[in-house]
């Protein structure tokens, strides 16, 4: 695989930056993460539900998953990790924030799970010949600084056969309202500037990256928040948060 050059490089500095200063944040369900902690149980079920239909397995089984690797890229402070170690992956949680890892690493270490966490970027993986049965790339991709190597990345990390999911935010005037006005200076779920509209992906841009780094999508679906519920729930509507399923 020919060398990444500094120009191309995935990483937004001034996104690592902002995570960094609230790497401490991760693990309070009340906290500035909150709403990942909300968002997490829908996530979660979907994952696991999807990767048991693709590789046969039970999805209510014990370690359901174990003899399977996962990369969870852009794991933040492990929320989606522990919970797919403890369904008997082998799990590498990646990171480009050293103090995101830090956090990460210590939650772990103190719920006696084992977890390969590393600072490190899709590219520096996929150049060391990484390779994966299952990528979660879940609220990343719309803080990266390079869209297209970064799926390209991550897709070539993905073993013939594997699935990888993609959780992100369309770039529609209701996402705008919803995700960046509601969700960071009304309600406060997010700090202010968590989000940048224009790096919003629209799911006909995100199919189109996954498809020319030799990905099929094989399953989209929205996400809307229930108020009743004060929780996520799946939905047909795509217009602000939606998970995209794609195999290799």
């Amino acid at each position: 695989m020919a060398t990444v050059t500094q120009e191309q490089s995935t990483i937004d500095a001034a996104e690592v930056a902002r995570f960094s200063a609230l790497a401490a944040e991760w693990w309070n369900p009340h906290g500035k993460f909150g709403v990942l902690h909300k968002f997490n149980p829908v996530r979660l079920t979907y994952i696991r539900d999807e990767a048991a239909k693709h590789f046969a397995r039970d999805p209510k089984g014990t370690r359901p998953f174990a003899g399977l690797r996962l990369l969870d890229i852009g794991c933040g402070g492990g929320l989606l990790s522990e919970p797919m170690a403890r369904l008997g992956f082998d799990v590498l949680g990646a990171d480009a924030s050293e103090k995101n890892i830090k956090t990460a690493a210590t939650h772990a270490a103190e719920g006696e799970l084992t977890i390969d966490y590393r600072a490190t970027t899709a590219e520096a993986l996929a150049e060391a010949g990484e390779r994966f049965d299952v990528i979660l790339n879940m609220e990343v991709i719309e803080h990266v600084a390079d869209l297209n190597l970064f799926v390209k990345s991550c897709a070539s990390m993905l073993k013939p056969g594997g699935l990888m999911f993609v959780a992100t935010i369309n770039r529609t005037m209701k996402a705008y309202v919803l995700a960046i006005v509601g969700a960071e200076y009304v309600l406060g779920w997010l700090p202010k500037g968590t989000h940048d509209w224009n790096k919003f992906v629209k799911p006909l841009e995100l199919d189109t990256a996954l498809s020319r780094a030799g990905l099929d999508v094989t399953k989209e679906t929205g996400v809307m928040f229930n108020p009743l519920s004060g929780g996520f729930l799946l939905a047909n509507d795509t217009d602000v948060n939606y998970m995209v399923v794609a195999k290799k």
